[in-house]
């Protein structure tokens, strides 16, 4: 048996957003790193998640405008979709982005393992029959897609994003199974590309765990770009023809399409990895961690969609380097996850941060709210979108939560970032003067109104 020159201060299983942020923080602090990946440095993220669904977005955004054009004064013609050229744009983003994260790790001098790594005790990874040892072991093995009980993907024609991704037409119509971030942005995709789409969702609303009224709002979008919708109805069965599938829910009815997308969420990557037998806690399938990501195990921790957090890159790259700065004694403070911003990337965008307004009932505030309509936003009307912003305060206190809904609204969840983690009061923003025309000023409109002095509001 032979072993990687260790031990390592750190020993990272997987190389996603959290595996190799967690990585490149603690290189830079000067420790020891070996950095275990058995397929793609960079995860779902970068090769199956964010940056491939994102290109096919802006391919549709394109598709949308070129359609939409004569309304700009521009004379284009759409003569359809070149899968293969959205393809050949997809990959060269993914692959300069990969290119430039392999390049980053070795820079730090981090040791790439590539194979698959199981834990085989408190302070030792297995690869093959190659033993690395760390002084601490953190775990970042990821998602994969879920499905339900009974629902077998054939990956022709009942898929999940995974396969969507690597799609060699444009469907002509698609069931798309889970009204979440997944299924939205799908639904999205493929309907700037001409396909026909229904979204399926058992709970009463497309996005739940964002604003109702954002949600609404989207729904509404949707409706007018031809997005049929079944909401509240269970999914209950599939059956595939020559053609594509026939999809029974729950109240009788039945959908027919070429193709059923799975978008059901993502499941931890955690079994048959080791795990429990070192004496990881693992509860649903999802490790169980504390606030500084340490496992139940001393010098283990976890990070990623591997643990009950928020499943986003973003949130991963904060808790691998959350872990490096605890391993290394900096003392950092934990996530405040609240404060981590969220983007659904459909035609409209959907974004938010801090809470909702009954998450903030629930916890006892009395409240505040202001909804900005960006039909008084100039810029969103020459970019002829539709939305609005909702910002929840405290009554006389801070910022609790904003949310927004439009064409490049995610651009501006930065600024509600900055307001709800710096805990500002909407007259504090109010004295902060935004550029115009831009859309910002919905995020300046809206808390000058909270702030007594609107300007451009009909009261």
């Amino acid at each position: 048996m032979a072993d990687g020159s260790g031990p390592y201060d750190i020993v990272v299983l997987g190389g996603g957003s959290g595996g190799y942020a967690c990585a490149l923080r603690a290189a830079e602090l000067g420790k020891t790193v070996a950095l275990i990946e058995k397929d793609k440095i960079g995860g779902t993220c970068l090769h199956r998640g964010c940056i491939p669904t994102k290109t096919l977005l802006h391919s549709a955004e394109v598709a949308d405008e070129t359609r939409e054009s004569a309304a700009f004064g521009v004379k284009a013609r759409f003569e359809g979709i070149d899968m293969d050229g959205v393809h050949a744009f997809k990959d060269k983003i993914v692959t300069r982005a990969w290119k430039g994260v392999q390049g980053l790790l070795k820079s730090k001098g981090i040791t790439i393992i590539e194979g698959e790594g199981r834990l085989t005790g408190p302070n030792r990874v297995t690869v093959g029959s190659d033993v690395y040892e760390g002084r601490n072991i953190v775990l970042a093995t990821g998602s994969a897609p879920r499905s339900l009980p009974g629902l077998d993907i054939d990956g022709e024609r009942v898929i999940t994003s995974e396969h969507a991704l690597k799609l060699d037409r444009v469907p002509t119509s698609v069931i798309v199974l889970g009204g979440g971030v997944i299924g939205v942005e799908f639904a999205s995709v493929w309907r700037s590309f001409g396909a026909e789409v229904t979204i399926v969702e058992a709970l009463p609303h497309l996005l739940p765990l964002e604003e109702e009224s954002s949600s609404k709002l989207l729904e509404r979008a949707f409706r007018r770009r031809g997005i049929k919708q079944e909401l509240g109805v269970f999914f209950e069965g599939v059956k595939t023809t020559d053609t594509g599938v026939v999809v029974t829910l729950a109240n009788g009815k039945t959908l027919d399409a070429e193709l059923l997308l799975v978008a059901v969420g993502r499941g931890a990557v955690s079994s048959g990895m080791g795990f429990e037998e070192a004496g990881v806690a693992i509860e649903r399938g999802t490790v169980t961690v504390d606030e500084f990501c340490q496992t139940s195990v001393p010098g283990v921790y976890a990070v990623g969609d591997l643990i009950p957090t928020l499943q986003l890159a973003h949130a991963g790259f904060a808790e691998g380097i959350l872990v490096a700065e605890h391993i290394a004694g900096l003392n950092p403070v934990p996530i405040d996850y609240d404060g981590v911003p969220r983007i659904t990337y459909s035609d409209p965008e959907v974004a938010s941060v801090g809470i909702t307004s009954a998450q903030a009932r629930e916890r006892g505030h009395e409240i505040v709210e202001f909804t900005y309509d960006l039909a008084g936003n100039p810029k969103s009307q020459i970019l002829q979108t539709q939305g609005a912003v909702k910002v929840i305060t405290a009554k006389d206190g801070p910022v609790l939560g904003v949310h927004m809904v439009g064409r490049r609204v995610g651009e501006l969840v930065t600024e509600g970032q900055l307001i709800y983690n710096w805990e500002a009061l909407p007259s504090e923003v109010a004295q902060l003067i935004h550029a115009h025309p831009t859309q910002s000023e919905a995020v300046g409109e809206a808390m000058l109104a909270l702030a007594g002095k609107p300007l451009h509001v009909h009261n």
